[in-house]
């Protein structure tokens, strides 16, 4: 069984699991991790970034639908299997605690929780109510 996660690079710690790049780009900052796992398919297309949110979300989740479940589980299950736990970290650039910030990491969250019932939660800094008002 798996347990997904997602965080921002920064914001991740190793006792919370496997660091899994879902971002086309790596970082290009120093990081205190290394990240020996990707799955590209979980990644935006960079076209996407040009559009706005709704038109991003549509598209991307396109994709998630195209690339579908159980393509998504396998990938998913043979990065636990080779990392040899079931805590996955899934992990972009946002920092989802500045208002009006938003993530696909969380778009997939969203996707994943309704294809499979499985929450995905995040870890580090929770958005807050005040700050959901305000996007």
């Amino acid at each position: 069984m798996l347990t997904l996660f997602t965080s921002r690079f920064p914001g991740f710690r190793e006792a919370q699991g496997v660091p899994v790049r879902i971002t086309r780009g790596h970082p290009r900052y120093k990081l205190s991790y290394t990240i020996r796992h990707r799955i590209t398919e979980l990644a935006p297309r960079e076209a996407y970034f040009k559009e706005p949110l709704p038109v991003f979300t549509a598209a991307y989740r396109a994709d998630l639908d195209q690339t579908g479940v159980e393509r998504v589980a396998g990938l998913l299950n043979a990065v636990a299997s080779e990392a040899g736990d079931h805590r996955l970290v899934l992990l972009c650039f946002e920092d989802l605690s500045k208002p009006g910030l938003w993530c696909h990491r969380r778009l997939f969250a969203d996707w994943w929780q309704e294809r499979t019932g499985d929450v995905v939660r995040e870890l580090g800094p929770q958005v807050t109510h005040e700050q959901i008002s305000l996007m």
